[in-house]
């Protein structure tokens, strides 16, 4: 066996409560495949949570249950740090410090703050120094690898250069991480807009699939989701996008290509096509309903608290190193 240690990988989660198909076939399932390889680190990240408008008892239930569908989904807590990032306040402690060394400039550029005020959400201090806060989450934990998507390009762009700009002013402290791009990983779409992300936060029901939606309710989205005229069925983004995300989410939950698939469903029709892919979701999301309904709120409550007691214990002796970096050593 080798002595080699593993690379860290972390990653975070808004407590969102169930999660959809496009979460799941997006990262989640790919944060199961890396605990194998890496040493992996799982953070329900509640205070970005609170940038929105959230109601309070809403927020510690959709805690619990993001990590009940986590649990069911296969994260092992005795393979996976698994935690709430309000249990570990050194979080906060390092987002101030990093947030004292980012020029406003960076954070003017960064687009999600746009994407999110633009949406309709209130502006504010929080939402604005988001990426700083997204930064001291990574860097806490000295992970090497950080998995993310097309969208989260400039998170960790940001992230990197602000671990290269505390490592020059006060010393070497943190690895540089890397963006992380699992290879299974898919971009899944909305079922009613196939040029939108599937998002929980549409307000038609029918665009998404969640993880814990019966069969039935499965098929009637999938046969109702939103194509094209034209009979064909082939992959073409720009002009079938509707089929063309059925086609990927097809190849995520069967492991087949999408080329194979459209050889296959080519001259079927949309009907038999549909139902294939209803079928395959199907059988992909079959075992996950009954692991989260094996799982008690008290199960749950219990693995996170074991996890924050872990994860303080872990960076405390990180965090003496940086406030000793930068001139906060204790009495």
């Amino acid at each position: 066996m080798s002595d080699t240690p593993r690379q860290r990988i972390f990653s975070g989660v808004q407590p969102t409560g169930n999660i959809h198909l496009g979460n799941y076939l997006g990262a989640f399932r790919n944060w199961v495949k890396l605990q194998d390889s890496f040493d992996t680190i799982y953070c329900i990240v509640d205070l970005h949570a609170m940038t929105a408008d959230y109601v309070p008892s809403e927020l510690e239930s959709a805690r619990i249950e993001t990590a009940k569908v986590l649990l069911a989904l296969g994260v092992d807590p005795s393979c996976s740090l698994l935690y709430t990032q309000s249990q570990v306040m050194d979080h906060a402690e390092l987002a101030w410090i990093l947030g004292t060394m980012t020029p406003m400039g960076v954070l003017n550029r960064m687009t999600q703050f746009k994407d999110k005020t633009g949406a309709g959400i209130t502006a504010n201090l929080g939402l604005y120094a988001y990426p700083v806060l997204m930064a001291a989450d990574i860097l806490l934990y000295r992970a090497n690898l950080v998995p993310v998507g097309e969208d989260q390009r400039q998170h960790i762009e940001m992230t990197r250069d602000l671990a290269e700009r505390f490592n020059n002013r006060f010393g070497e402290t943190f690895p540089v991480p890397e963006g992380y791009i699992p290879e299974t990983s898919a971009r899944v779409m909305s079922l009613t807009d196939p040029t939108s992300k599937m998002s929980k936060s549409d307000p038609n029901v029918k665009s998404r699939i969640l993880m814990l939606d019966d069969p039935d309710v499965i098929r009637k989205r999938i046969r109702s989701a939103v194509t094209d005229s034209d009979p064909e069925v082939r992959h073409d983004v720009e002009e079938k996008p509707g089929i063309s995300n059925l086609l990927e989410i097809m190849s995520a939950c069967t492991g087949r290509s999408v080329d194979d698939l459209v050889e296959e469903h080519a001259d079927g029709g949309y009907g038999a096509f549909k139902d294939a892919v209803a079928d395959a979701v199907v059988e992909e999301l079959a075992p996950i309903k009954p692991r989260y309904q094996a799982i008690s709120n008290g199960d749950v409550r219990a693995i996170l608290r074991e996890g924050g007691e872990r994860a303080r214990e872990l960076v405390a002796p990180y965090t003496r190193e940086v406030k000793k970096a930068v001139g906060l050593k204790g009495y």
